[in-house]
């Protein structure tokens, strides 16, 4: 039975894979005589090879009226490609122990490959029909429009799931960030074999795409993978016409009525972009406020303590068309205005008098301390140098990126604070039964 001993080859090698420091990793610049370049990281300490890549622009180049295309293509690409129907392309993917996966966000469309070395040559040739010749045939596209349906229809009794497409359509109601990458049931319903194929047409090229590789691979011999799976696409794809774009309902709370015993409330204004020179500053200040888990003001305040909620959080969410910062919280129907309340008090109390010093030095202590423990397998990796790569963030980002947070100041996360931080611009989506919830829509 070969095809189960490399998958039990493959799984044993997955668990002994090495936490990579961060300083330890090497990142080469590899260009296929076709010009088509990657970011190569050698580790030949097992038989694997780990590819991520991206094409730019993913769900934001969905068509009015047929929102979901991008995710639902990413969905089909492994059904069948080439001369192989959904069966065989799947069979031939279980007997190499290949793991390959598509998926679209919002800003891009991209997708991962795990191979053993050995099988690599077979590996990245199921890639290339996958990308350059996939067949959309009748039963999986009716197959997979029906999982995402039940998915929809699952979404629809989540409530974190309906909070948040709630916030994202009232903030964005006329902009593509406001419709979620995996569509609606009606937009789904209305995906054409042709929208499918048209995707991928204006997609699926060499010029918007960038590609990460972790593993057992040489640069010469990455340079003819490179060449072999991905040299039959466009050399140009279609332009992205998409708008830059705020939020447009600053200050709401937006109540979604829903018979159940704990209300659920994701929150959040407008942010920063990852290229805006205050990144760093405002990724140090997010995590003193609300993204450091326990150590988080929000945290501190309304869990820690009050017991009002199990969990509450923030983040940063840079979108290449808009900044956010966003967060959430789940608490008892009667106690969410108590909550909403001090989540506004921290926001106004870290605009008016941003940090403490010890705060500071303890959120850089973890953020640069903590970065090794993002570079612990080969895919975690070659996915970073995908990202790197979008961002524009420079092939040498590993070693620079803890000496960027160690240079944040005081001054520079009060600077931000004040910026970025408008209790009064905090939209509020509500799902549940919230009690003596002043102002809501």
């Amino acid at each position: 039975m070969p095809g189960l001993r490399r998958v039990i080859l493959l799984g044993l090698a997955l668990l002994l894979l090495p936490v990579a420091p961060a300083l330890a990793v090497t990142v080469e610049r590899v260009v296929s005589p076709l010009g088509i370049e990657a970011w190569l990281v050698r580790d030949h300490t097992n038989p694997i090879i780990s590819m991520s890549f991206a094409f730019r622009g993913g769900a934001i180049t969905d068509p009015p009226g047929k929102a979901g295309r991008a995710y639902m293509a990413g969905a089909l690409l492994d059904e069948g490609a080439g001369d192989m129907d959904s069966l065989a392309f799947q069979t031939r993917l279980e007997d190499l122990s290949v793991r390959l996966s598509f998926t679209a966000g919002r800003d891009d469309f991209s997708g991962s490959l795990k191979t053993l070395s050995e099988n690599r040559t077979a590996a990245f040739d199921l890639l290339r029909l996958a990308v350059t010749q996939p067949r959309f045939d009748a039963e999986p596209v009716e197959r997979i429009r029906s999982q995402i349906q039940v998915g929809l229809a699952r979404e629809m009794q989540d409530p974190d799931q309906v909070a948040s497409r709630r916030w994202f359509a009232a903030q964005f109601p006329d902009h593509p960030y406001g419709t979620p990458p995996n569509g609606n049931p009606e937009t789904i319903k209305a995906i054409t074999v042709d929208d499918l194929r048209q995707f991928v047409a204006q997609r699926l090229a060499r010029d918007n795409l960038v590609i990460g590789v972790v593993g057992d691979v040489t640069a010469e011999d990455l340079a003819g993978l490179l060449d072999s799976t991905f040299g039959d696409l466009p050399e140009k794809a279609a332009p992205v016409m998409v708008a830059e774009t705020q939020p447009g309902a600053p200050g709401k709370v937006i109540v979604e009525r829903r018979s159940i015993p704990q209300t659920v409330v994701v929150f959040g204004e407008g942010g920063i972009k990852r290229q805006d020179p205050d990144w760093y500053a405002a990724y140090v200040m997010n995590y003193i406020l609300g993204g450091g888990g326990f150590s988080s003001r929000l945290m501190e305040e309304v869990r820690v303590k009050r017991g009002l909620a199990y969990s509450v959080y923030s983040y940063l969410q840079p979108f290449d068309y808009v900044g956010l910062i966003v967060g959430g919280v789940a608490t008892e129907n009667e106690r969410v205005a108590q909550s909403l309340d001090l989540i506004r008090a921290e926001w106004r109390r870290m605009r008016d008098e941003g940090p403490s010093a010890e705060e500071l030095d303890n959120a850089k202590t973890y953020l640069t301390g903590s970065f090794p423990l993002q570079l612990s397998s080969t895919g975690a990796i070659a996915g970073i140098l995908v990202a790197m790569q979008l961002d524009d963030l420079g092939i040498d980002y590993l070693d620079r990126r803890n000496a960027y947070i160690e240079a944040v100041t005081l001054e520079d996360v009060k600077r931000v604070a004040e910026r970025l931080l408008d209790p009064e611009r905090l939209t509020a989506v509500v799902v549940g039964d919230p009690k003596e919830l002043a102002g809501a829509l």
